[in-house]
Order: C-alpha cells, then structure tokens, then sequence
C-alpha cells in the first residue's frame, strides 16, 4: 500500500466529482448521488492513508 492506493482513491474521487457534476447536468438523481458517495469513499480512503503514513 501507498504511492498506488493513494492515487487509486484520488482517482475514485475525482471520477466521483464528474459523476456529480453530469448528474446534476442531466437531473439524473441517481447518478449524482453515486458521485456523492464515490467522492466520500474516496475521501475515506485517503483519509485512512493518512493515519497509516502518520505511523511509520
């Protein structure tokens, strides 16, 4: 785990950020919301990350 989780999860979240913004786009409400929570996993990962480099 690093480098590779870490830009994984950044990609996860920025595919997250486009599904959002077409959603919105098209009022595609379900679309949307699956960005919202592709963005928070994502979040979430990094997150964890974070508190792994913060113990090496």
């Amino acid at each position: 785990m690093g480098d590779k989780d870490k830009a994984q999860n950044f990609a996860e979240e920025k595919v997250g950020e486009a599904k959002e913004a077409v959603g919105k786009a098209t009022d595609d409400e379900s679309l949307e919301a699956e960005g919202q929570k592709d963005q928070t996993k994502g979040n979430l990962k990094q997150a964890g990350e974070k508190v792994k480099d913060a113990f090496k």
